[in-house]
Formats: C-alpha cells, structure tokens, sequence
C-alpha cells in the first residue's frame, strides 16, 4: 500500500475522497450545505480554499494549508470534519459504519499549471461524471462563488489573478483539456 503524501503547512493540496463502497455522500440536497458548514468550521481555521466540488458519491477540493499550524492539527481536522460529517449521516438515515473511504486521497500541487488546471478539473467534474450536462449550472461547486465574486471565505481574487481574470478563468473552463491532469488521480472517482 502506497504511503500517504503528509500535510504541511504552507503547501497547495487536491483533496479528494468518495463514499465508502462507492455509496453516496449526499443523500439530499441538506446534505450539501451541512457538509460546507461543517467544512468551515473544521478545515477554515487551518487552510484555505481555491475550490470545491461535491457530487453526489465523491468531493474534490483545492486547498493550501496555513503555515503556522503543524502537521498533526491539519490530520486531526480533517478526521474530526470526516468523523462529525459520518456520524450525522449515519444518525439521520440510521445507518452504521465508516461513509469515507480511507485514507482520504491528498495530492501536493506543486506548479501554478497543476493549479490552473485542477481548478477546471474540479469545476468541470460533475459534468464529466454526468451529474450534469453543464458544469456551469450545476449548483454544488465554486465555480458560480468565484464567477461572481461573491464575498465567501472563498479565495476567488487569488484564484482570478491566477488565470488573469474573469474572462481568461470562464474561457479557460470552457477550452481546457481534461486530460493535462487526469493522470495524476489514480482512478479518478466515478
């Protein structure tokens, strides 16, 4: 079994996991939103967020974890997030068990490309798995967070000034070629 890439402060990170035996993560559409608070409350304090996409049996992120806070509070909030997020499925729909496969998937980016990319990536994810027929509509990612601009804890400005601006980031989703990353997740989570 491969070893796990350790989190370290200071570096960009692909956050990636599905449902446990391929089961969905999201039951309904309260699910979502639960799921993001959850998020903030847990992961906000010790990273920020580029990106996200969550469907209805996997999730992708893009992050980059703050670099005052050690490696062993990134691993614990991540588990407490999983952990708290399972056991209110579980109690909801009176079910048992781990919901997250594990470990969770972790990539480092380590170039602007790989991160230009993966944000189209993720964006473009629920399209690909046919969630949706177009990734610009479908309501469970940061694509529309950061088109708009709205105020969120969101890092859109970094994001825009990434692709240059708001047209360069729509013309980029639109025109990009999935697979400049694809190879690098395994198999990526259908």
């Amino acid at each position: 079994m491969p070893k796990e890439t350790p989190l370290i402060g200071g570096h960009y990170y692909h956050i990636y996991n599905r449902g446990n035996n391929g089961e969905n993560l999201f039951i309904e559409a309260r699910n979502y939103a639960y799921f993001l608070n959850l998020y903030t409350h847990y992961i906000h304090p010790v990273a920020d967020t580029y990106a996200y996409c969550l469907m209805r049996n996997h999730f992708h992120l893009l992050i980059r974890l703050h670099e005052d806070k050690d490696s062993p509070l990134h691993s614990r909030a991540f588990a407490d997030f999983f952990s708290t997020y399972t056991k209110a499925i579980n109690h909801a729909y009176h079910r048992t068990g781990s919901l997250f496969e594990k470990p969770f998937k972790r990539i480092i980016v380590d170039s602007d490309s790989y991160f230009i990319h993966l944000i189209s990536y993720i964006h473009r994810n629920p399209q690909k798995h046919g969630f949706t027929t177009d990734f610009r509509t479908y309501p469970y990612s940061s694509y529309h967070t950061i088109q708009a601009q709205k105020n969120s804890r969101l890092q859109h400005a970094q994001v825009l000034a990434w692709f240059g601006d708001l047209q360069a980031f729509e013309n980029y989703h639109l025109n990009c070629n999935e697979l400049a990353i694809g190879h690098l997740i395994e198999n990526d989570l259908d």
